[in-house]
């Protein structure tokens, strides 16, 4: 079939064929050279998934999870390192970027499926590919964040509601939020759709988890007079040079704090209206949902404090895979060109110290979510209309 007769431009036509054996082959090498070098290189590796294993093992031991400051997850992800406290040591050093890079590949499949489009696609394992070359990743693997189940949950979501089945998706991110309270923002998606019953899914899960949480662990209380008033404080020194959010950077810049931060909480507002502005466009099709969702976490991360770069593997994959939408985000320059400071070797002057890389994340979230904005903006009716999943145009 024709590119013409799939309703697709020549490129996109070519993007959705399978792909070689040969390039399948150095995806899946370039995926394990990423897990070998992670292993090999050490350094932080499994910083932050090693704060929530300690905080399981203090449990088993019978103290309080919380005692650690650097334990940042709600009580529901206390259980679910238990396993993790379970297991040998050295299985670890294996264990956390290998699941890490699993875990990112099953997010970028199911963002995939958003669209249609099969895994053994080239578009499929050219991204796959290019992964390994984007810094975000390495450092998400590296870390071992477990921002990695948002990375899962936010296209499994969309995926479940794009059928029709919002309850489900719901409890999806309800199941993400029991754990690290990342996609607090996608609730307004259910709050604009009126789907309430998904909304009390999203909302009922992570209470639930929690209360069972606090049930068996010592001063669960810890959480909130000592975790939360760290988090909202935008943690300490250790995690600031590292803060890519708007107020952050813009005081550092020079602005005063309460004026950068009130920018900041202007910005994420306007990001909010354009996602309810995107939904009440009201097209058919999966572009609409991965656009409002998009919206509404770049929003969040222009105000959380603080915001690093590799929340952005969130909302990549659905919106890296809309390309095969037309006048989805990524068909404009703006998009790569947000990306490409990103890219793992390049040297960029004065922004390689530590102390200043968030300039660079910086950069790269903010022109991402102007890009958003502007896609949630545009006209109804114009080349940008979701009219159709790709299955549906063959």
């Amino acid at each position: 079939m024709t590119a013409d007769e799939a309703g697709q431009s020549p490129r996109v036509a070519w993007l959705l064929r399978p792909a070689t054996w040969p390039l399948r082959a150095v995806a899946a090498g370039l995926m394990a050279v990423v897990v070998w070098a992670t292993v090999r290189r050490g350094g932080h590796l499994g910083m932050d998934n090693a704060f929530a294993v300690k905080a399981a093992r203090a449990l088993l031991d019978g103290g309080a999870p919380y005692a650690d400051k650097r334990f940042l997850y709600l009580p529901g992800a206390v259980l679910a390192a238990v396993p993790e406290a379970l297991l040998p040591q050295g299985w670890m050093a294996w264990l956390v970027p290998a699941v890490g890079v699993g875990l990112v590949l099953l997010g970028w499949w199911l963002s995939l499926r958003i669209f249609g489009v099969g895994a053994g696609s080239r578009l499929a394992a050219l991204a796959v590919a290019a992964l390994p070359f984007f810094q975000p990743f390495r450092n998400l693997v590296t870390l071992g964040n477990w921002t990695l189940a948002s990375v899962v949950a936010l296209p499994l979501a969309l995926l479940l509601a794009r059928r029709g089945r919002w309850v489900a998706a719901g409890a999806v991110i309800g199941s993400a939020l029991a754990v690290k309270p990342m996609l607090v923002p996608v609730l307004l998606l259910f709050v604009f759709a009126r789907r309430w019953r998904a909304l009390a899914a999203a909302l009922g899960v992570p209470l639930l988890v929690s209360l069972l949480a606090a049930i068996v662990m010592p001063r669960p209380g810890m959480f909130l007079t000592r975790t939360l008033p760290f988090l909202l404080r935008g943690q300490d020194v250790f995690a600031r040079p590292y803060d890519a959010s708007l107020g952050a950077v813009l005081a550092r810049l020079g602005l005063p704090e309460p004026v950068a931060f009130g920018v900041a909480v202007l910005a994420a507002a306007a990001g909010v209206a354009c996602a309810y502005l995107r939904w009440r466009r009201g097209d058919a099709g999966p572009l609409r949902l991965v656009e409002t969702a998009a919206m509404l976490l770049l929003a969040a991360f222009l105000v959380s404090r603080p915001s690093f770069d590799h929340y952005l593997l969130v909302v990549l994959g659905p919106l890296l895979a809309s390309v095969v939408v037309p006048g989805s985000v990524p068909r404009t320059v703006w998009f790569w060109a947000a990306l490409v400071p990103q890219v793992a070797g390049l040297d960029w002057p004065y922004l390689e110290d530590v102390r200043r890389r968030a300039f660079k994340d910086a950069v790269m979230l903010w022109t991402l979510a102007a890009v958003v904005a502007c896609a949630c903006l545009r006209r109804p009716g114009g080349d940008g209309e979701d009219r159709t999943s790709v299955r549906g145009a063959f």
